[in-house]
């Protein structure tokens, strides 16, 4: 299947076994976490394919309208209040969706297929990966929370339960709220989901000690 999204890719330098999609955050593009790759000393990363796609140019309203690359657009995001177009959360899950089945085209397993991202993208992440039909090797959600998680009970796959979940999320985040990201742990925790929470003492950012325990989760799995 072929993608609409554009995409920046590191290809594997050994044998193609697994492959992680990262998905930026609002404004950025697909080189946002390219650079990251080494600092994560995988011990699978020569067979790994990594995936940066860059998400639609888009008017979001927080910014005054002006148009970007953005997952979805933001109505209105405060501590208090996070208002988002719910189905531009459902459509970019489409074209994300597209990805996943075109590396699956290439042979490899939906066991060997990891969502990552970063704020917005973290969103998509948790949407998708969470309702795809079947298990993934896991999601990596950072500083970020989930806008559809009503919905999940009843749109939520059974496979899902078992894909584990990494999320992290800046104590000092003044763009989404560390509240945000730990309402999202403690449903997703008591619908059963395979979930584990880290914190820092950072903004809206991603840290070196984070990125230690990413490398962890992802050689844990990637093996």
């Amino acid at each position: 299947m072929h993608s609409e999204l554009s995409t920046i890719n590191i290809a594997p330098s050994s044998t193609h076994k697994y492959s992680v999609i990262w998905l930026h955050g609002l404004g950025a593009d697909g080189h946002d976490f390219e650079s990251i790759v080494p600092s994560l000393h995988l011990e699978a990363e020569s067979n790994i394919h990594f995936i940066f796609p860059n998400a639609p140019i888009m008017p979001v309203t927080i910014n005054n309208g002006m148009s970007m690359r953005a997952w979805f657009d933001i109505l209105d995001i405060t501590p208090e209040n996070h208002e988002v177009d719910i189905q531009g959360i459902y459509r970019s899950g489409e074209l994300v969706h597209q990805l996943i089945e075109a590396e699956r085209a290439k042979g490899i397993l939906p066991q060997h297929i990891m969502l990552a991202g970063f704020s917005q993208g973290g969103a998509i992440a948790l949407h998708l990966g969470l309702r795809y039909a079947d298990k993934l090797a896991g999601i990596m959600a950072l500083s970020t929370y989930m806008p559809t998680i009503d919905k999940l009970g009843e749109e939520g796959s059974v496979t899902g339960k078992s894909t584990p979940i990494f999320m992290a999320h800046g104590i000092l985040d003044a763009i989404i709220a560390i509240e945000a990201g730990t309402k999202t742990f403690d449903k997703l925790s008591a619908m059963g989901y395979s979930i584990q929470w880290h914190d820092y003492l950072m903004e809206h950012s991603v840290c070196a000690e984070e990125m230690g325990h990413m490398s962890g989760f992802m050689n844990s799995i990637f093996v």
